[in-house]
């Protein structure tokens, strides 16, 4: 299983971008999909997660500006990001735990990151 990540990239703060994150591989189901976010010289922090019941959890930092989503049919999870500030730059991760596969019930997986960066 992989997750395969896209849409990071520079704006100007203010701006929107949007996050997408595609699981790839043999399994049944996923239980928690999030979005993750390390920057540099800081401890990789939870920025937004989903369960697979659409229970939304958001850090305070990003409340009423981020808006995570999700495709059960095709296990897409998007962040929304929108009226971003230079403090949301950073490396973002897309994060699948409690994923179902054919070896076992509870496997986490990460993907590779993407660069969003917030110019002032």
């Amino acid at each position: 299983v992989q997750l395969v990540e896209s849409g990071g990239g520079l704006v100007q703060a203010g701006g929107s971008l949007r996050l997408s994150c595609a699981a790839d591989g043999t399994f049944f189901s996923i239980i928690h999909m999030s979005w993750y976010r390390q920057a540099p010289g800081k401890q990789r922090e939870l920025v937004a997660s989903i369960d697979d019941s659409g229970n939304t959890n958001y850090r305070d930092s990003v409340k009423g500006r981020f808006t995570i989503s999700r495709d059960n049919a095709q296990y897409i999870v998007s962040l929304q990001m929108n009226r971003l500030k230079p403090e949301d730059s950073a490396v973002y991760y897309c994060n699948a735990d409690g994923v179902h596969t054919p070896a076992t019930w509870d496997l986490e997986v990460w993907g590779r990151g993407t660069l969003v960066t917030v110019a002032s």
